[in-house]
């Protein structure tokens, strides 16, 4: 889908002057676009214009304006064959509408204009400073690759295409975006993914209608199904190879200019509880380890509920040492177990996001002691028992086994409701357990 562009489709004059003053025009008050006259040969004027940081400035002096200049006057006809055949550079497209020429220069191209020529040349010079290929830190194994996305669109499909050597492997192009114009590329695998589901993206896709995309979230909230779900709907990594093997099964990956995260589509729960480490694991180990994974995120997302449903309405199902026990514990203490826990979840919430915000050498630090700090401190003020703090640690532990981090903050979100009902209903143990399944 071609977005709207805010520059209207005027077609290249073969006067200079006009092209210049219509280029000035459009680039009004911008510090960054650069305009270079000169002659060809003797007395053919023509001038580049382009980006500044988007150029390699080197092989531009070189191999395109230094044949430009010290060529002789020669009857051509300033076609794309004839200039390749005059300058170093492969990647030259012609276009006759300054609207088509715009869309280039901000990709890294400059824009040729010759006095007498109607239509413009877009050189492929590209180059820009680049973050270099590392391992993902949100997605770390201990078996497999140690690559990760980038937010340079072509080295990302690069890094799929020398996983997947097989020409199957498709990419559609989209340019979305009326004013950042960002290139989206739809990749799947012929043969095997489903033609319903390509056409049903390809659909999404180039329905979007937006100002700007910045970021694959942006692709992500518009295509999905149903908006408000806690749970997320695509799947979104930074690995090639979960890419290559999510296309392998059949599925559907959108990668976005400009950000490392790759969406997946269609996801499952299952899927988002699946580590990339699991296609390298045997399979027993790697069935273990799911099964686990499993357990606790019901373990995340039901026991503080469960713990409050029981201490509160149905104590008959507390073996009696146990229950005396955690009577002792709580004597002293003022709350409900439903506020006690609710102070030590919502504490425990604050650290987790203070240790994500802060700089990465104080934010491991400030979590970790500050979690230990406040459980000490809250049990000697008699705020909170031992025991609730023994459930919110098992109950954060268990958290951070999802490896997907946009599901634990699903899970993190239905907590507490399930809270609330485990307090404040005598069924509440029967209403957790059904409002966790729906």
């Amino acid at each position: 889908m071609d977005a709207m562009s805010t520059v209207s489709p005027t077609y290249i004059s073969d006067q200079l002057e006009d092209n210049l003053r219509e280029l000035n025009h459009i680039y009004h008050k911008c510090h960054d676009i650069h305009i270079h006259t000169f002659n060809i040969g003797q007395t053919t004027k023509a001038l580049v214009i382009y980006v500044e940081g988007l150029v390699d400035h080197e092989l531009l002096n070189k191999d395109v304006l230094a044949p430009l200049i010290n060529e002789p006057e020669a009857d051509w006809n300033y076609t794309v064959k004839d200039l390749s055949a005059l300058v170093s550079i492969s990647n030259i497209t012609e276009h006759t509408r300054m609207d088509e020429l715009i869309s280039n220069l901000s990709s890294g191209c400059v824009g040729l204009f010759i006095q007498g020529v109607s239509s413009c040349f877009a050189l492929g010079l590209a180059k820009w400073e680049k973050r270099a290929i590392i391992e993902p830190s949100a997605e770390s194994v201990v078996r497999g690759p140690r690559e990760g996305f980038t937010e340079t669109l072509t080295i990302n499909t690069s890094m799929l295409r020398r996983k997947i050597k097989s020409p199957a492997m498709k990419m559609i192009a989209y340019t979305i975006g009326t004013h950042t114009q960002t290139t989206v590329i739809a990749v799947y695998m012929e043969g095997i993914a489903r033609e319903s589901l390509i056409e049903e993206v390809n659909e999404r896709i180039s329905d979007i209608q937006i100002d700007g995309i910045l970021e694959s979230g942006y692709i992500e909230g518009l295509i999905e199904d149903s908006p408000f779900s806690p749970f997320p709907q695509i799947q979104v990594t930074e690995r090639p190879d979960v890419v290559c093997a999510a296309l392998l099964e059949g599925k559907v990956s959108i990668l976005v200019d400009g950000t490392p995260f790759a969406l997946i589509a269609p996801a499952t729960l299952f899927s988002m509880l699946q580590s990339p480490e699991d296609y390298y694991q045997r399979f027993l180990i790697g069935t273990l380890i799911r099964w686990m994974r499993y357990v606790f995120f019901l373990t995340t997302l039901l026991l503080p509920s469960l713990y409050i449903a029981i201490l509160t309405f149905h104590q008959e199902m507390v073996p009696t040492s146990l229950l005396l026990s955690i009577a002792r514990s709580r004597e002293d203490i003022p709350f409900p177990a439903l506020v006690e826990a609710l102070l030590m979840e919502i504490s425990f919430e604050a650290l987790r996001e203070a240790g994500v915000r802060l700089p990465k050498q104080v934010g491991a630090a400030v979590s970790i002691v500050g979690a230990l700090f406040i459980g000490q401190a809250a049990t000697s003020a008699g705020l909170v028992s031992a025991p609730m703090v023994m459930v919110v640690a098992i109950t954060g532990v268990a958290s951070f086994m999802m490896p997907q981090y946009a599901t634990g903050i699903a899970l993190r979100m239905l907590r507490f409701p399930i809270m609330f009902l485990s307090g404040i209903h005598k069924k509440s143990l029967y209403l957790s357990f059904s409002l966790s399944i729906c």
